[in-house]
């Protein structure tokens, strides 16, 4: 795909995931690389800090660096996580992570079973399912409003992340502050999976990531007059709900995972 393709994938959702779209920016980067391009990917996906810290990495050492700390973020995450999956647990997840579903296949031996919801309007959730049923993991597909009884049949929630604030909120795909508190209520601990370029430094300055609303046409294609649709993509998650995050810094709460990519990341800041 050339430069042009490449952002239309990233604007129509048909690169999926945080890390995903931001390799794609990176790999469009280098074919086009101005501040123009950085200026128009980054406009792309408004709640994906990782395209902006992807890219601002590029341009102060090289697009290959960039594409090689996601390497070597997902071999740390993978291994971390052997310690957090338990023989014969029932992960549920919900929407579609590359990480989330790395780490189930990483921990495959262990004979884990997977419940995940179809995550609406777009079913990315379908994604996650057929990712994993590939792989010989036994998957049970929910609809989103069965999502407590998916919940309830589960020993751990994995999710992943879009973004993180400097006071610890994660910012996920909408349905997931559902998740964290229906999670809590039955005491199932919940882990964000997400590499630390996730982290929005704009946080630090009083200024939050942008909740990305998307056209109403997802939901209903001619809804009938007069009707208000809102289509919200993401919403946050109380840090108080999370039990730890899962990085390349380790396996944190969500206050010393903002304190730890602060201090490692300068360039970032």
């Amino acid at each position: 795909m050339d430069f042009n393709q490449i952002c239309k994938a990233i604007r129509e959702v048909k690169i999926q995931g945080a890390e995903n779209i931001a390799i794609a920016s990176l790999k469009a980067y280098s074919l086009k690389p101005s501040e123009s391009s950085i200026k128009i990917l980054t406009s792309l996906r408004p709640t994906e800090p990782t395209i902006v810290n992807a890219l601002k990495f590029a341009k102060l050492y090289s697009v290959e660096a960039a594409l090689e700390h996601f390497n070597h973020s997902k071999e740390k995450i993978l291994k971390y996580s052997e310690k957090i999956i338990k023989k014969k647990n029932i992960v549920y997840t919900h929407c579609h992570s590359s990480t989330v579903n790395d780490i189930i296949k990483h921990n495959k031996n262990k004979k884990i079973k997977v419940n995940c919801t179809e995550t609406r309007p777009l079913f990315q959730g379908r994604k996650t399912a057929l990712e994993l049923s590939r792989a010989k993991i036994p998957v049970t597909l929910y609809v989103d409003s069965a999502m407590r009884l998916a919940l309830k049949d589960s020993n751990i929630t994995l999710l992943g992340a879009d973004s993180i604030l400097k006071d610890g909120k994660v910012i996920n795909k909408i349905g997931s502050e559902l998740v964290a508190e229906t999670s809590s209520l039955y005491k199932i601990p919940l882990y964000i999976c997400t590499d630390s370029w996730k982290f929005d430094p704009k946080s630090l300055h009083g200024k939050e990531t942008k909740i990305e609303y998307r056209s109403t046409k997802e939901i209903w294609e001619n809804p009938p007059k007069g009707l208000k649709i809102l289509n919200p993509a993401f919403e946050k998650i109380n840090p108080k709900l999370i039990t730890g995050i899962i990085s390349e810094l380790g396996v944190l709460t969500p206050e010393e995972f903002t304190d730890k990519v602060i201090k490692n990341y300068h360039w970032m800041l």
